[in-house]
């Protein structure tokens, strides 16, 4: 599909993405069998993506957080340090369940790393929570009020210089080093290499080689399992994520409190960091589903929802970088996968303002009714059952809302079953009634 001497639009960008998802390379998938499972389920999720013709049926994600540890009886904590146990247990969620797009087995993460590195954004099983539940995120000022300057001037050296030091014990070293823009010609060079021998720093750059080590049999193992699952017939879902720049700031940078202050005290520039960190986000998330051949990128989305900000404060702080962000993503045949985590009822009008198409939403608890009546009318949307019915209802109860969502939502494509949140504890009997539920009432006649 390559065009020879004039540029691609956005739309042939795209399918060019989709077409190396659809039909990867290298692959050698375990069956015929298992490759034309992978096709049909791949292609279901692109029509319904797409919006520009029905698939067979209704797809189905089943999206979880820890979920799969529990079913398979392992700890959260023994997910995050044993990787072998982890993708086990991941493969043994999809091989049971057999949604139409999976995760991958990427969520728990790689507990040793975190430790190596003295990770204080988190805790996580057997580090601050116990060994039975999920990791907990530790909101605080990682960036004072005073720093939107060093931020918004040099991002790249804003981070490694102040912010990692801060968010991960083992990188103190860093802020001993000096700015490497710094070095230009012979005439004073080695100055600027004396802190690479103080042993701070050292210490600093044994830990990211331990760390790297570590990352990197983590990688070994996720990559692994992604070569056996996508085998199988499965697809992932997603090539990797960026985020809106709001909550770039306010998620792990400055915290809710700092961001809320800053709208007040000094929204300029507020708004000038985010429009520094927006072609950074776009170009995170470009690099990453170019790298990988595959088309979506996920973004999850915390600090915009109902509640959170007012309606003015939505219109004028969160949505324009945010819609730039995807905008961009959009531009280069991405498809944007959104997670409107919590109530965004009162944003789904704003949230239209988009191509038709080209975008993918998780809608949480907003209702999904209207959802389907705004945003439901130029995106694709998936969800919402709801975690506390996959904990305590019945599968009666679950079959119930779930066809009762397909009929709400399901109407002329466009529609994903899902639950709505990632979840940790469910009754299994529960989330396979979901699974029935989506195969026996998401056929399109």
């Amino acid at each position: 599909m390559e065009k020879k001497g004039e540029a691609m639009t956005s739309e042939e960008k795209q399918e060019e993405l989709f077409a190396k998802w659809i039909s990867p390379e290298g692959v050698e998938f375990a069956s015929p069998e298992a490759e034309k499972a992978y096709k049909e389920r791949a292609t279901r999720i692109k029509d319904a993506i797409q919006m520009k013709k029905l698939p067979d049926r209704v797809p189905l994600f089943v999206a979880p957080s820890f979920f799969p540890a529990y079913y398979a009886g392992i700890t959260p904590q023994e997910a995050m340090y044993d990787y072998d146990k982890c993708c086990k247990a991941f493969k043994k969620f999809v091989m049971d369940f057999e949604p139409d797009g999976n995760l991958g087995a990427y969520v728990p993460g790689p507990g040793k790393f975190f430790e190596i590195l003295d990770y204080k954004l988190y805790s996580w099983p057997g580090h601050g929570v116990a060994p039975e539940q999920s990791y907990q995120c530790n909101e605080g000022e990682y960036m004072t009020a005073d720093e939107y300057d060093a931020l918004i001037d040099d991002p790249s050296n804003f981070f490694s210089s102040t912010y990692l030091p801060r968010v991960f014990g083992a990188l103190e070293g860093f802020k001993m080093l000096p700015a490497l823009t710094g070095i230009l010609e012979m005439y004073g060079v080695a100055i600027n290499f004396i802190p690479f021998g103080l042993p701070p720093v050292q210490a600093t750059y044994k830990a990211l080689f331990d760390a790297g080590a570590e990352a990197l049999k983590w990688m070994g193992a996720m990559g692994a399992f992604n070569a056996e699952i996508t085998a199988a017939g499965f697809p992932l879902i997603a090539s990797g994520y960026t985020k809106a720049p709001f909550d770039v700031i306010g998620d792990t940078l400055r915290g809710t409190r700092g961001i809320m202050v800053d709208m007040y005290r000094q929204p300029d520039k507020l708004l000038e960091a985010m429009d520094r960190l927006t072609p950074l986000m776009i170009k995170m998330g470009v690099s990453t589903a170019q790298m990988v051949g595959h088309p979506l990128i996920f973004m999850p989305l915390h600090k915009g929802a109902d509640g959170f900000l007012s309606d003015e404060q939505f219109k004028k702080f969160y949505w324009p970088a945010f819609r730039k962000v995807m905008m961009g993503l959009i531009a280069e045949g991405i498809v944007p996968m959104l997670a409107a985590e919590g109530h965004w009822t009162t944003r789904l009008e704003i949230m239209s303002d988009l191509p038709k198409g080209k975008t993918l939403w998780m809608i949480d608890q907003s209702e999904m009714a209207k959802a389907k009546k705004t945003l439901g009318k130029v995106s694709c949307l998936f969800g919402n059952v709801p975690s506390d019915l996959l904990v305590v209802g019945t599968p009666q109860q679950v079959k119930d809302y779930v066809k009762n969502l397909i009929d709400t939502c399901a109407k002329g494509g466009g529609y994903i079953v899902s639950n709505g949140a990632f979840f940790d504890q469910a009754k299994p009997e529960n989330v396979h009634a979901m699974v029935d539920a989506a195969m026996e009432f998401g056929a399109y006649k």
